[in-house]
């Protein structure tokens, strides 16, 4: 649920700092989650240089079984992330935002609490790509992105985009 992205910042490499801090929350709450948006497409691509062209890492999406939810909440805490309101409390049950700051940066996680259909993504449990697809434009923003094209022709000529270098390749 993330803002538009400012296009004329495409090209620009997203900071190493803030991308090491958010990936090591994701991998550490990966045993309770499902990776969704920016993140998702960041382990379904092969590795490669952080764009911001490529995919979004703002905040950090994730799902999570709507019976794992009380799980989630104390280690969330002990992570030292707090719940912050946003304007989709008043007209949502199933959407929290959760944020850290601290001397490692800013981390927001955005969390849906939600089944949603997932796959394996380099030992990540990523929501499904046709599945993620379909979010944008409702719960992500950035639909514009390498990945989310790359993706969308892929599934369109019937191909897995799961490690698929188009999701990371820069358009001709």
């Amino acid at each position: 649920m993330g803002d538009p992205r400012n296009p004329k910042r495409a090209n620009e490499p997203w900071n190493p700092e803030r991308l090491r801090v958010s990936e090591e929350e994701v991998l550490a709450l990966a045993p309770w989650v499902t990776v969704s948006g920016g993140w998702a497409w960041h382990f379904m691509a092969p590795p490669h240089e952080e764009l911001k062209l490529f995919h979004d890492h703002k905040d950090v999406d994730l799902f999570v079984e709507p019976s794992r939810f009380p799980e989630v909440v104390p280690v969330l805490t002990a992570r030292g992330y707090h719940r912050i309101w946003t304007r989709f409390d008043a007209t949502s049950t199933h959407f929290y935002r959760y944020a850290r700051h601290d001397a490692g940066g800013k981390v927001i996680l955005d969390v849906f609490v939600r089944s949603v259909p997932s796959v394996e993504a380099r030992g990540v449990r990523v929501v499904d790509p046709a599945t993620l697809l379909t979010f944008y434009g409702d719960i992500h923003s950035t639909e514009d992105c390498v990945s989310v094209l790359a993706a969308r022709a892929l599934l369109a000529k019937g191909e897995n985009p799961i490690g698929r270098a188009e999701l990371v390749t820069r358009p001709s």
